[in-house]
Parts: structure tokens; C-alpha cells; sequence
């Protein structure tokens, strides 16, 4: 019996060291090394990119909780974009709005608060109410708002997710992943950068109005990150018994915006320690290459056309998030282009590619476009020339 101790306790001392270095091994291929995350599923993304940086199970479908009121913000601000609503509009709560649970402001039915208020109870307070209360105002009901949310999430290649409600109670079948909310996220903050001003908000009063008379109520921020890391930009956080603690937190330092995803944390300080833990991850990893602006690119051959030859442009400057710590002087840029097109051409059409490398891998590509139109010939251009031929 002793000898069998003796030799368990030796085949137990033997296999720790192996054990932790197969760990540390996969962690360096996964490019995690150095970064702890305790919820179950996470994602680390850079805002301007969208490359994902840091991922732990991040496309296990989930419940959101109140995280689903990124979605809300996004289609509430795609309506003010279009000219659908304006923030001074006056939006009238109704009596299913002013019914739900959880997180709320206690609007009544009757009541009638701006759009810019609504949203700051919505960022700020994550009212639900408010949220029935837009979704209505925008949409007519609650049923069609969703059904663009989800049209919405579709868009964004949004895969693994499917919603029910736009404020995200429990509700069979609603549900999500870390790496869906990391793109809706990154859809909100780049398109909409004035979500800040509502999602940094720290405490606002607002003042209800109703047929008892005029109060105020004071809106406390339910996202702490905002105050304990300094870096933070926002976004929006999550809690139900069913979600457990959800977190998109966003924050900027030097230029770079990263997207940090918690979902079904244990409890509130724990997501806040996720996301600490991987934005200092990110910024402390990550070096961003990023052109100031495009360089010219040659014309491309016309054949057939009332020009022989059409301009180009690329569509953007290329930008590129490294962790591995190389040295991003040394990206290359190169240029392939179409021998030649036939007209018609078309503005915006596809002609080549830019494709960027750092030592020798390639690492990204931005197309390039053709930057005007250029007409087949016809026989009256023909004889149009030919004219302005015969007259010089």
C-alpha cells in the first residue's frame, strides 16, 4: 500500500509540471497567454478592424439579458440618421410599455418623455419600459421593431442570433453570442459615435409627468466600468437569473477602441474584472498599423469605350491590429490590377485588389474601385468626334 502511494504521489508529481505546460502551450497557439477570463464565454475585438483579438467559447448561444439594448440603440439611431425621429420628438407611453418588469423608470401610461430622454433611460437606467416605449413609437408595435432588429442582426452576419423582445427579459428562444454582440457593438460605436454622450452619463435626473403631478427620478449608471477603469467608453450591461452577468464594455486609449464581451459571469464584480482583464489585455498586446490615407493607384485600359482608359481609386485605407510585437514598418503593399475592362463601366466597380504583407504573410486586402463612368462608344460619339475633329 505504501509503495502504491509512493508511486501515485510520484506519477501525480511527474504529471503537473506536463499538464501546466500543455496549458501554457495552448494558450500561446490561441494567442491567450497571459490573459484570465472566469465566465464561460468571451470575446476581445478592435472597434475599427473588427479582428478579433482574444475568444473563449464565443459562439455559444446564450441569453443577453439587457446587453439585447445594443440592438434597440442601434435601430433607435439608424431612425434618427434617416429622419424617421428626431431627438425633440415626444414619444406617448402606453399601457404594455409602462408593464414591464425588471430594470425600469416607472413610466406611466399617458406619459410623454422626448426621444433624447427615452434613450438616456435606456443607456443609462436600461429601462425596459423605455425601450417598448420607442420600440412602438418607431415601429408601431414591439413585434415589428423586433423583426428589424433581427433583420438588422442578419445584416451584420450576426449568425447565432435570433431576438423575441428589444429589452431583453427572459423569453425562450432569445438569445445570442459573445462574438455577435462584439459585431453588433462595433456597429453601434463606429457608425454612431454620439452613443457616448448617452452611455457615459454617470447620473441624470429626469422629471415625470403625469396626472399626479411632476417628480423627478434620478438615473444611475448600471455599467461601474465606466468609473473604475479609465480607458472606458461605455456600453451596455446585462443581468437576468437565466443570462446570469453580461457585459459589452468598450474603451479607447492611444487610438485604438476595443470591444471587450462577457457573458453568464457569476455575479457584477466579476464581469467587471473580465473586461478589465482583457481590455488591459488588448492594449497592452496590440499595435495598430493604419494608413493615413490611400496611396494614387494607375488608371486601368478601356476597351470599347468613349475613354480609353478609366481612374481608379481604393476604397479605403487598409488598417491592421499585430500581437505578435512586429515590427509594422516593415508592411508591404502591392497592387493587382485588370489588364484591361470593357464599357460600359460602371462607377464603384471592382478592377483590383491591395494586398498587404508583413514578413512575407499576407495579412489583409482592400479592393480597388473604379473612381468615375466611362460610356461604350456609340455610333454618335463617333460621329460626335469626328466633328469636333473637323472643326479644330
Amino acid at each position: 500500500m505504501k509503495r502504491f502511494l509512493a508511486l501515485l504521489l510520484c506519477v501525480i508529481l511527474w504529471a503537473q509540471p506536463v499538464l501546466a505546460a500543455d496549458a501554457k502551450k495552448d494558450a500561446k497557439e490561441k494567442g491567450t497567454e497571459g490573459v484570465e477570463v472566469s465566465a464561460p464565454s468571451a470575446i476581445l475585438m478592435e472597434a475599427s478592424t473588427g479582428q478579433v483579438i482574444y475568444e473563449k467559447d464565443a459562439d455559444s448561444v446564450r441569453p443577453p439579458a439587457s446587453v439585447t439594448k445594443v440592438m434597440t440603440m442601434l435601430l433607435i439611431f439608424d431612425a434618427l440618421a434617416e429622419g424617421k425621429i428626431k431627438l425633440e420628438d415626444e414619444v406617448t407611453t402606453s399601457e404594455y410599455a409602462a408593464s414591464m418588469g425588471g430594470s425600469q423608470v416607472f413610466l406611466e401610461p399617458g406619459e410623454v418623455q422626448t426621444v433624447d430622454t427615452m434613450i438616456k433611460c435606456i443607456s443609462v437606467a436600461s429601462a425596459n419600459d423605455a425601450c417598448v416605449a420607442m420600440s412602438e413609437f418607431i415601429s408601431g408595435s414591439e413585434t415589428e421593431f423586433v423583426a428589424q432588429m433581427n433583420e438588422r442582426a442578419k445584416g451584420l452576419g450576426m449568425e447565432n442570433t435570433h431576438f423575441v423582445n428589444c429589452n431583453g427579459l427572459d423569453t425562450d428562444g432569445h438569445e445570442t453570442t459573445a462574438r455577435d454582440i462584439a459585431l453588433m457593438s462595433r456597429e453601434l460605436i463606429t457608425t454612431y459615435p454620439q452613443i457616448r454622450d448617452y452611455c457615459m452619463i454617470w447620473m441624470e435626473n429626469i422629471t415625470h409627468t403625469t396626472k399626479k403631478g411632476t417628480s423627478e427620478f434620478g438615473l444611475t449608471n448600471t455599467n461601474k466600468l465606466i468609473r473604475q477603469y479609465q480607458y472606458a467608453t461605455g456600453l451596455k450591461t446585462g443581468s437576468t437569473s437565466k443570462a446570469k452577468f453580461c457585459l459589452s464594455a468598450t474603451a479607447e486609449k492611444d487610438g485604438m477602441e476595443l470591444i471587450a464581451v462577457i457573458m453568464a459571469a457569476n455575479d457584477g464584480k466579476a464581469r467587471i474584472r473580465d473586461a478589465t482583464a482583457l481590455l488591459g489585455y488588448g492594449f497592452g498586446k496590440c499595435r495598430k498599423y493604419e494608413e493615413e490615407q490611400t496611396e494614387k493607384v494607375k488608371p486601368v485600359p478601356v476597351k470599347r469605350g468613349v475613354k480609353t482608359q478609366v481612374q481608379t481609386v481604393q476604397k479605403e485605407p487598409f488598417a491592421y491590429v499585430d500581437t505578435t510585437g512586429a515590427d509594422l514598418s516593415a508592411v508591404e503593399r502591392k497592387v493587382s490590377l485588370k489588364k484591361s475592362v470593357r464599357a460600359p463601366v460602371k462607377k464603384g466597380k471592382k478592377v483590383g485588389e491591395a494586398a498587404y504583407y508583413l514578413n512575407g504573410a499576407e495579412i489583409g486586402k482592400v479592393d480597388i474601385l473604379t473612381a468615375e463612368a466611362v460610356k461604350e462608344v456609340s455610333l454618335g460619339s463617333v460621329m460626335g468626334d469626328m466633328v469636333k475633329h473637323l472643326l479644330l
